[in-house]
Order: C-alpha cells, then structure tokens, then sequence
C-alpha cells in the first residue's frame, strides 16, 4: 500500500478512483506523562512522552486509512492529509485524524 500527500505516484497511472479514506485514533493522555510533560516544561526541552504519543497515533490514524482504501478496492492512497486536536476536558485527549483519496495503480 503506498500512501503519499502527493496527487500522484510518479511512474506509476492511476487507473481508478476509489473513493475519499478515513483513519481516526483518539487517544488518551494520562497522568504520569502530563508529570513528566510538565517537569520537561518546567526545566526546558522536548516531551518524549508526548511525542512518543503523537508518533504512535499519527501511524495508528494512517495505518486505519490504508486498511479502509484496501476494503474500498484502492491499494494505494494520494493526497494524503493529517490533522491534530485536542479534545476533553483539560485537553487530555488527543485526536489524530488521517484523510486521502483511495485509488487503484497499475
């Protein structure tokens, strides 16, 4: 399955539109990384914890989008778009959202 943000594959044709593809993972932040996230925040540099979340949902949201462009008949995905909220009460959820358009490559 490849998945790009581009319109196209290069060297490789298009020959069938599947349809628009969704992956949306929401995932919880819990007390020991908002700790850890505010001493980080405290004394100065990166989040590890927080990133480490990020990067695990943002591979979980474009691994459910391939698997809904391969039910849709696609076994590829173009222009590939990926956006971030922060949802509940706090802001202790955070929502990863993965979007493209499912096609069909020779």
């Amino acid at each position: 399955m490849i998945i790009t943000t581009t319109p196209v594959i290069e060297g490789r044709k298009i020959v069938e539109y599947k349809g628009i593809v969704f992956g949306e993972v929401i995932s919880g932040v819990n007390f020991v990384k908002d700790f850890a996230a505010g001493l980080t925040n405290f004394f100065g540099g990166r989040s590890g914890s927080y990133e480490n979340e990020l990067i695990q949902a943002r591979e979980e949201a474009l691994k459910e989008m391939g698997k809904r462009a391969e039910m849709a008949g696609g076994n590829a995905v173009v222009g590939v778009d990926i956006d971030y909220e922060v949802l509940g009460q706090g802001g202790s959820m955070l929502m990863v959202t993965a979007s493209g358009t499912a096609v069909r490559i020779e």
